[in-house]
C-alpha cells in the first residue's frame, strides 16, 4: 500500500480515537492531512520580549499569565490580564467588551501573545492581542523555557490556524502536520514536469506542501500558495476547454443557415430596427449555426439590451428551417413572459407554441407532450418541466436557457440525445464578472452587447435617508396619480399569509383628505385577514423591511386608497398569475414584493420603484431590480433605503446610485463581496474551491486558461506522459461534473 493512504491512526500521538475526531474533518490518512490546507495564519514573527518592546509594531513575546480582571466601564467592559516573560518585565493585556476573555483563558500558563504594544508611565499594554497557549510539547520544542526567545524565534513565525472539530485541540493538529510532512512530502508525485513549472514560476509539490503549512515567511507562504493556486484553476480550466472540445468534435447539430430570404423574413417581424450590438450578436450566433457543430454561446448584457431579440431571432432561424426551439427560463413568471412576447410577435403566424410548465393539470401537459413528440409544437416555451424524462422532441435544433446562472451546469446540456445536438444559446441579464465567467461558463463562448435600443429611458436613482422618506412618499403617490404604477421591493416576506388582494377593498387611486396629524386618511379598513396577529415579537421590532411591515405601512399611510398587490416566492403559481395579470392590466397601481421580480416582469407602465433595506441586496441585484422600471417611453425613478444609516451602508448604496452600467456595478460587487451563493461553483454543479479565491487570484486564472488551451492545443488527448497526473487529476474531480469523456 502507498504509505500516504495508510491509516491515520497509525501516526505518532494518533491511534485509533484520534482517528475517529480526525476522520470528521476528514482527515483519513497521511495524504488527506498534507492537502489539508489551513485556514488562515497568525503572524507570530519579530519576536521579541517585554523589555524590548517597541511602540506601535506588531511584535511577538512569550510570556505567562499572571492575573485576570474584569470590570464594567461606562461604554461596557474592560478585560485585562497582568503578565510576565521572565526579563523582569511586566505587560498588561486590554480587551474591551470581551468578558468571555476572562473565562477563556489559564491562569499560570505560558501563552504566544502578538499585538501592538502602547507604553504607559506605569507598564507598556497591548490591546486585543492575538493570544495562543502553549503545550507543554511546545514550550519543550524551545528549550524547556519561554524566556529563551532566539529558540522560541526560531521554531514561530507564521502558524497554520486549522478548521477543526470538537476533542481536537489546535496544537495538536499542528503537531500531527508538521510530523506527516516531514515523513511523507517527499513521497508525493508532482503532476507537472520541470519544464512546466519554470514557465509558470512553481514551486516543486513537496516545497510547496511544507511552505503552505509551515511558511518561514511572506514570500514563501505567497509561492506555495500561487503552487497550489495554480494547479487547482489549472485543472478546472483544462477540464472546461476539454467539454468545449468534445462538444464540437462528439457531436454534430442541424445546419441552419440564415440565409437572405430567412434573415430579411425574420428582421421583418420586429417592430424596431436591431441595435449594432443585437446585429454583432445575431452575426456570431449564425456564424455558428451554419457550421454543423453544436452552437454553445453565452449572450451577456445589460438590462434592457435587447437580448430577448436576438433569442427570439435564433428561434426562427431553427423554425424556418423546419425544426423545433426550446425557451427554458428559472420560474413559470419568466416562461409566460416570453410566451406572452412571442404570440403578440407572431401574431399572424400559423406557428404552433406551446407552454410546459410545473403548474400544469394533467390533461394539459398530456396535450403539450403529444404536440412535441409529435412535432406539432415549433417552439415550446417551459422551466425545468424541460427536463422530464418523458419530454421527447421530434426535431430540436435549438435550445435557448434564460437566466443561466440560475441553473445547475449539466442543466445546459440535459435535452441532448445521444450523437446529436441541438444548439444552445445561453443568455442572462446579471452582468458577470470577467473572473466568474471563465469558471462557471468557461465552456462557452461569450457574446457581449453593450448598447441600449434607442429610446430606451434612464432610471434615474436616489438614496434616501429617514428624514426624507416621507418627501419620497409624495413623489411616488404623485407619479401614480399621473397614472403611473411602481414596485416596492423589500427582502424579507416576513408574516404575510398568501393571499390575493382585490382592489376593489382600497378602491380608486385619489388624494386623500390629510387628517390632524397630517397623515393621509381613508374610511376605508385595512382588511385585517391579511396577516396572522401573532408576530414574533423581535420581527415586530425588525427595523429589516418586510411585507407585512411595509404594507401596512402604505395602506395607513403615503398609499392610503391606493390598490395595492402582494407578490412574493412561497404563493402558489395561479396566486402568482393572478396579482401579475391585476398588475399588467392595471386593476393593481401598486406591487409589494419580495426580488421574485428580479428578471423577467415586463410591465411598460412601471416607473416608480422604492427599495427597502436595500442594503441586504447586492449591487447587481439592485440594478436588476431597477430594470424592472422605465420599460416603456417614460423616464423611470428608483429610491433606495437602509434600514441601517451607516456611512459605509450609505456609500455603498452612492455608489449603486451613481451609476446605471451593470457591468462596472457587477465588478464592483464581486470586489465588495466576493463571488458569493449567486456565483457559487457548488451551485452549479462543480466540486468546490479548496484553496483558490476567484477575487484574489484573477491574474493566476487567467494565466491558468492560457495554459490549458496551449496545452490542449498541441496535445489535445493529454497523451504526453509528462501530463498523466494531471489528466488523472483533472478527470478525478471534474469527469462527473463535467460530463467528459476520457480524454485521447
Amino acid at each position: 500500500m502507498n504509505p500516504l493512504f495508510s491509516p491515520i491512526a497509525n501516526e505518532p500521538f494518533v491511534g485509533p480515537r484520534r482517528a475517529e475526531i480526525l476522520a470528521k474533518l476528514p482527515i483519513r490518512t497521511p495524504g488527506e492531512m498534507l492537502f489539508y490546507f489551513p485556514r488562515d495564519y497568525e503572524d507570530f514573527s519579530n519576536f521579541t520580549d517585554i523589555k524590548h518592546l517597541v511602540e506601535g509594531e506588531q511584535q511577538t513575546i512569550c510570556a505567562r499569565i499572571l492575573s485576570v480582571r474584569s470590570r464594567p466601564t461606562v461604554r461596557g467592559s474592560l478585560t485585562t490580564m497582568e503578565i510576565e516573560d521572565g526579563t523582569y518585565g511586566l505587560a498588561e493585556l486590554l480587551f474591551f467588551n470581551q468578558r468571555y476573555r476572562a473565562d477563556n483563558v489559564c491562569v499560570g500558563q505560558i501563552y504566544l501573545i502578538s499585538g501592538k504594544p502602547k507604553s504607559t508611565k506605569r507598564r507598556w499594554q497591548i490591546p486585543h492581542p492575538v493570544m495562543r497557549l502553549l503545550s507543554e510539547e511546545e514550550i519543550a520544542s524551545i528549550g524547556g523555557d519561554a524566556d529563551k526567545t532566539p529558540t522560541a524565534q526560531a521554531f514561530f513565525g507564521l502558524q497554520p490556524v486549522y478548521r477543526l472539530t470538537e476533542g481536537l485541540p489546535a496544537w495538536e493538529l499542528r503537531r500531527l502536520a508538521r510530523g506527516v510532512i516531514q515523513r511523507y512530502a517527499g513521497l508525493v508525485e508532482d503532476a507537472f514536469p520541470t519544464e512546466f513549472r519554470e514557465k509558470y514560476f512553481l514551486l516543486p509539490i513537496a516545497e510547496a506542501i511544507e511552505g503552505v503549512h509551515f511558511p518561514k515567511n511572506r514570500e514563501m507562504l505567497d509561492r506555495a500558495r500561487r503552487r497550489f493556486v495554480f494547479q487547482e484553476l489549472f485543472q478546472l480550466q483544462l477540464a472546461l476547454e476539454v467539454r468545449r472540445r468534445q462538444q464540437q468534435i462528439d457531436y454534430r447539430a442541424p445546419i441552419l443557415e440564415a440565409r437572405p430570404e430567412i434573415d430579411r423574413r425574420i428582421r421583418g417581424l420586429f417592430p424596431y430596427d436591431l441595435t449594432q450590438g443585437q446585429l454583432k450578436a445575431i452575426g456570431e450566433i449564425t456564424r455558428d449555426t451554419a457550421s454543423g457543430r453544436p452552437m454553445n454561446r453565452l449572450i451577456q448584457g445589460d438590462v434592457g439590451c435587447g437580448k430577448t431579440t436576438v433569442a427570439v431571432y435564433a428561434v426562427l432561424l431553427a423554425v424556418a428551417h423546419g425544426f423545433q426551439a426550446a425557451i427554458m427560463a428559472p420560474t413559470e413568471v419568466l416562461a409566460r413572459q416570453h410566451v406572452r412576447t412571442l404570440r403578440k410577435l407572431l401574431t399572424h403566424s400559423p406557428l404552433e407554441i406551446v407552454e410546459l410548465v410545473g403548474g400544469l393539470k394533467p390533461a394539459e401537459r398530456k396535450e403539450a407532450l403529444q404536440k412535441i413528440a409529435s412535432g406539432t409544437a415549433n417552439i415550446v416555451v417551459g422551466t425545468q418541466a424541460l427536463l422530464q424524462k418523458d419530454v421527447e422532441f421530434a426535431k430540436l435544433a435549438m435550445v435557448i436557457i434564460d437566466e443561466q446562472h440560475k441553473f445547475g451546469v449539466n442543466q445546459r446540456a440535459a435535452l441532448r440525445k445521444s450523437g446529436e445536438s441541438p444548439h444552445y444559446l445561453v443568455m442572462t441579464a446579471t452582468p458577470i464578472p470577467r473572473s466568474v465567467t471563465m469558471t462557471l461558463f468557461g465552456d462557452l463562448d461569450l457574446t457581449m452587447i453593450r448598447d441600449l435600443p434607442p429610446g430606451r429611458q434612464k432610471v434615474k436613482t436616489y438614496v434616501a435617508t429617514h428624514e426624507n422618506r416621507d418627501g419620497w412618499w409624495t413623489f411616488f403617490r404623485k407619479k401614480l396619480q399621473e397614472g403611473a404604477q411602481g414596485y416596492v421591493v423589500v427582502p424579507r416576506i416576513g408574516d404575510f399569509q398568501p393571499l390575493l388582494i382585490q382592489p376593489s377593498l382600497l378602491g380608486d387611486v385619489a388624494p386623500a383628505e390629510p387628517d390632524g396629524a397630517g397623515r393621509q386618511s381613508s374610511k376605508e379598513e385595512i382588511p385585517t385577514s391579511l396577516f396572522r396577529e401573532d408576530t414574533p415579537e423581535d420581527e415586530k421590532e425588525s427595523e429589516v423591511a418586510n411585507l407585512q411591515k411595509i404594507y401596512r405601512e402604505l395602506v395607513e399611510g403615503p398609499l392610503v386608497g391606493v390598490p395595492i398587490g402582494v407578490l412574493h416566492g412561497k404563493m402558489s403559481q395561479s396566486e402568482k398569475e393572478q396579482i401579475m395579470f391585476q398588475f399588467r392590466t392595471g386593476e393593481l397601481k401598486v406591487l409589494v414584493s419580495t426580488q421574485v421580480i428580479e428578471v423577467g416582469v415586463d410591465i411598460p407602465n412601471a416607473t416608480v420603484m422604492a427599495i427597502d433595506s436595500a442594503e441586504f441586496f447586492g449591487l447587481a441585484q439592485l440594478h436588476q431590480l431597477r430594470g424592472r422600471v422605465a420599460r416603456g417611453p417614460r423616464v423611470g425613478y428608483c429610491c433606495v433605503f437602509a434600514s441601517n444609516e451607516k456611512e459605509e451602508t450609505l456609500e455603498r448604496l452612492r455608489l449603486f446610485a451613481s451609476t446605471t452600467d451593470g457591468f462596472t456595478l457587477s465588478e464592483t460587487d464581486f470586489e465588495l463581496r466576493g463571488p458569493g451563493n449567486l456565483f457559487g461553483t457548488q451551485q452549479h454543479g462543480l466540486p468546490p474551491l479548496l484553496i483558490a479565491d476567484l477575487l484574489r487570484d484573477r491574474e493566476i486564472l487567467q494565466e491558468t486558461r492560457v495554459a490549458a488551451r496551449e496545452i490542449l492545443a498541441e496535445d489535445p488527448g493529454l497523451a504526453n506522459p509528462d501530463f498523466r497526473r494531471i489528466r488523472q487529476q483533472m478527470l478525478k474531480k471534474y469527469g462527473t461534473a463535467l460530463e467528459l469523456g476520457d480524454v485521447g
